[in-house]
């Protein structure tokens, strides 16, 4: 698939690199919090690690699913099978609903990933980053990836939701995943309003507190409003941003920024 002529994977690793440049100056020029995690050679450890774990998602993605959601897409299009391909929808209606129904099957995803002790045991690796940075939404165990992708997969088959939609969203999660988890100041003049409409930095950060109620809160990626219909949106952490500890009680240290430690989590014992 092509989007102003170029192909799929060119367009995707455009957008990532851009974002992923732009994010780091940003980070660097207005950081919201400068802790030893988050900058040195401790951050260095933690950059390697969560960039090397995109790296191998991918390729294990390539191996497995080798369709993606927007090969799925196009597969369903080409056999008229889902909702929108038998009720003939036009496209454009086809796509905004996809893109909302795809983010609320996200939303729920990463619900279920807190709420099941087999899934929380995958996920918890995403969460046992000590640091908070825009490379912390990279760090998804390879096993996250390909059930994600095959959770989608079932989602746009469904709907038989159109294949540029389904690239769109693919494209905007990406690049809000890595805004939200970014280690950037926003002024509370300018935070409050846009988390109305999109999930911030400061919004996020609550979800990757170690207290236990906020870490079960605010798990919307693209939309914030899910969390507010849901009961689940925590407005700011209990001990504010500058005192509330990152990561995961039970995990700390450097060790959890080696990239063998954190591939080998899931397949440890689960900790109460």
């Amino acid at each position: 698939m092509e989007l102003f002529g170029l192909s799929e994977p060119v367009v995707r690793m455009g957008v990532f690199i851009a974002i992923f440049a732009a994010l780091a100056l940003l980070e660097l020029a207005a950081p919201r919090l400068e802790r030893p995690e988050m900058v040195g050679a401790w951050r260095s450890k933690r950059w390697i690690t969560n960039v090397s774990m995109v790296v191998l998602s991918s390729v294990c993605l390539r191996i497995v699913f080798p369709l993606a959601a927007v090969g799925t897409a196009l597969w369903a299009e080409s056999r008229g099978i889902g909702l929108f391909n038998v009720l003939d929808v036009p496209v454009w209606l086809a796509g905004l609903i996809a893109f909302i129904v795809l983010d609320f099957a996200i939303w729920l995803e990463h619900w279920a990933s807190h709420r099941f002790p087999l899934l929380w045991r995958i996920h918890r690796m995403h969460h046992a980053d000590s640091g908070f940075d825009f490379t912390t939404a990279l760090r998804f165990h390879p096993l996250e990836i390909v059930l994600s992708m095959v959770w989608k997969a079932v989602i746009v088959i469904l709907l038989g939701a159109p294949a540029l939609a389904v690239l769109i969203f693919e494209i905007v999660l990406n690049g809000a995943s890595m805004f939200n988890h970014a280690n950037l100041r926003l002024p509370k003049w300018l935070d409050a309003p846009l988390r109305l409409v999109i999930v911030t930095p400061d919004m996020h950060r609550v979800h990757h507190s170690t207290d236990r109620r906020e870490t079960n809160s605010n798990y919307g990626f693209n939309f914030p409003f899910w969390d507010r219909l849901f009961g689940t949106y925590v407005d700011q952490p209990r001990r504010g941003h500058d005192g509330m500890e990152i990561g995961l009680e039970h995990y700390r240290g450097e060790e959890t920024a080696r990239l063998g430690w954190a591939l080998a989590l899931p397949f440890r014992k689960l900790d109460s």
